[in-house]
C-alpha cells in the first residue's frame, strides 16, 4: 500500500538574509511541492514555485515566478519521456539581471532540476539512489536554475554517502563543477536537507504567539 508523506519545512539563509518555506507531499518514488523563497541578495526578491515529479523522483515540471520592485519574470522548465527539456520565460520591468531561461539542448539527458538558493530540490536525487540511507557516489547533471534572475544553465554535480541518519540526522557530501563548491550536506531520515553549508539551514516552524 502506498504511504503518502506531507511535510511542511522551513530554511533560513547562512550566506544572506534568506527564508523559505516548502509544502512537500510524496508518495514513495514522486513528489510535489510548492513554495516561496524571500531574499536580499543580489537585491530585494519573492519567489514562489512548484515543482512535480514522475517515478523516481524525475523532474516532471517547475514552475517559478520572481518579483520586486518594478520587475517580474516566469519560467516554466518541463522535461519530456524522452530526456529532452522545453525552456519557457518571461520577463517585465528592468533590473539588473540576467534574462531568465536558456537553452533546452544544454541540459537534455538530465534528470533533474535544481532551484537555486533552495534546499529543496536536493532532495530528488538523494531519494533516487538512497544515498542518504547506503554508501554510494553518483555523478549527475542538473538544469539548475539561477535565483533570482531564473536563467537555466547545466551544472554537473556529484553526491557521495557520508553517513545513515542516526537520531533523524545523516550526511552526504556533495560536490557542484559550477561553482566550485564542495561541502558536507545534513539530512533527515527522508533525505531532505537541514544544513547547506554557506547556503541554508532548516528551522522549526514558527510558533504561535
Amino acid at each position: 500500500m502506498m504511504t503518502m508523506m506531507k511535510r511542511m519545512m522551513f530554511w533560513t539563509g547562512s550566506d544572506s538574509w534568506r527564508a523559505e518555506v516548502s509544502e512537500v507531499e510524496w508518495p514513495d518514488t514522486a513528489l510535489t511541492a510548492t513554495g516561496t523563497q524571500v531574499g536580499v541578495a543580489p537585491l530585494l526578491y519573492r519567489l514562489d514555485y512548484s515543482l512535480s515529479t514522475g517515478e523516481g523522483f524525475v523532474t516532471g515540471r517547475l514552475e517559478v515566478t520572481a518579483h520586486g520592485e518594478d520587475w517580474s519574470r516566469q519560467l516554466s522548465l518541463a522535461r519530456r519521456p524522452d530526456g529532452t527539456w522545453t525552456i519557457g520565460a518571461e520577463h517585465q520591468g528592468t533590473v539588473d539581471l540576467p534574462d531568465p531561461g536558456g537553452d533546452p539542448a544544454a541540459v537534455t539527458g538530465a534528470l533533474d532540476c535544481d532551484l537555486g538558493r533552495s534546499p529543496l530540490t536536493n532532495v530528488m536525487p538523494l531519494r533516487r539512489h538512497s544515498l542518504h540511507e547506503r554508501p554510494g557516489a553518483v555523478d549527475f547533471l542538473m538544469a539548475w536554475v539561477s535565483v533570482p534572475d531564473l536563467s537555466v544553465h547545466p551544472s554537473r554535480q556529484r553526491y557521495e554517502h557520508l553517513r545513515p541518519p542516526a537520531d533523524g540526522v545523516g550526511s552526504v557530501r556533495y560536490i557542484g563543477a559550477r561553482r566550485a563548491f564542495e561541502g558536507e550536506l545534513e539530512v533527515d531520515d527522508h533525505g531532505f536537507v537541514l544544513t547547506y553549508p554557506e547556503l541554508a539551514r532548516r528551522v522549526p516552524p514558527p510558533q504561535p504567539s
